[in-house]
């Protein structure tokens, strides 16, 4: 079946933060009284981060869905920074840490993102972006230059579900007006992207070397970097 669609992750396939999150929590607690080093930041983010619940809220009232997607990652950032992390200055890093995130300057754009996909526009596909993310993204991505290059971003707090769950990947093919068969999604991780993607019958790519090939499921490839997929459409080895 020919090609019609691309999906795309967003952290870690086409942005990136601009700095370790340790150190912008470290620092930002810093001016809060908020004493942590970088590392123990570091440390307690990938921890709760890796426990947390889906940031997908189903069946939530759009109305609600700004506190929902606050109070989730007030209790990421809550448990990456420990027992330092009470009282009105807590609450106050927070706010900061929440709105710097919603900007440009707090994210860089991975190398080459910017002419892959004006290469995949300029062969007529259907661009979106799919990732587990809450509403800030979009207008991230429109102070980064990325916005205006897709027809979509769906983001799981708004979806009411997250990658590696089908309906997410179903919701960008409604979005883009195509079919699974006729869609590839690319993206950095093995579960959320490579296997999700492939559940929901999506063509799929893992960017960024992990894992070895043979834990992938079958007709998946496994690219270096977001460069080299013009490249593999081109040699039409997509299963």
């Amino acid at each position: 079946m020919a090609l019609r669609a691309v999906t795309l992750d967003a952290a870690g396939t086409l942005v990136a933060v601009a700095e370790p999150v340790g150190e912008t929590y470290a620092r930002t607690a810093g001016r809060h009284g908020l004493r942590i080093s970088p590392a123990k930041a570091e440390a307690g983010f990938r921890r709760a981060f890796a426990v947390a619940p889906p940031l997908a809220f189903p069946g939530a009232s759009p109305s609600r869905l700004d506190a929902h997607e606050r109070a989730w990652w007030y209790t990421i950032v809550r448990q990456a920074l420990g027992a330092t992390a009470r009282g009105p200055a807590f609450d106050a890093c927070f706010e900061e840490l929440y709105a710097h995130y919603a900007t440009a300057a707090a994210w860089r754009v991975l190398p080459g993102v910017h002419g892959v996909l004006a290469n995949l526009r300029a062969r007529g596909l259907r661009l979106a972006v799919v990732s587990n993310f809450d509403g800030r993204l979009g207008p991230l991505l429109d102070g980064l230059g990325l916005r205006p290059l897709v027809d979509a971003v769906i983001v799981s707090s708004r979806a009411g579900s997250a990658k590696p769950d089908p309906a997410i990947f179903g919701a960008a093919l409604a979005a883009l007006d195509v079919g699974a068969g006729e869609t590839l999604h690319a993206g950095d991780e093995p579960l959320e992207d490579a296997l999700g993607a492939h559940g929901a019958g999506l063509r799929a790519v893992l960017v960024g070397g992990r894992p070895s090939p043979r834990a992938l499921p079958p007709g998946v490839a496994l690219l270096g970097s977001l460069a080299e997929l013009p490249a593999l459409i081109d040699a039409e080895t997509l299963a």
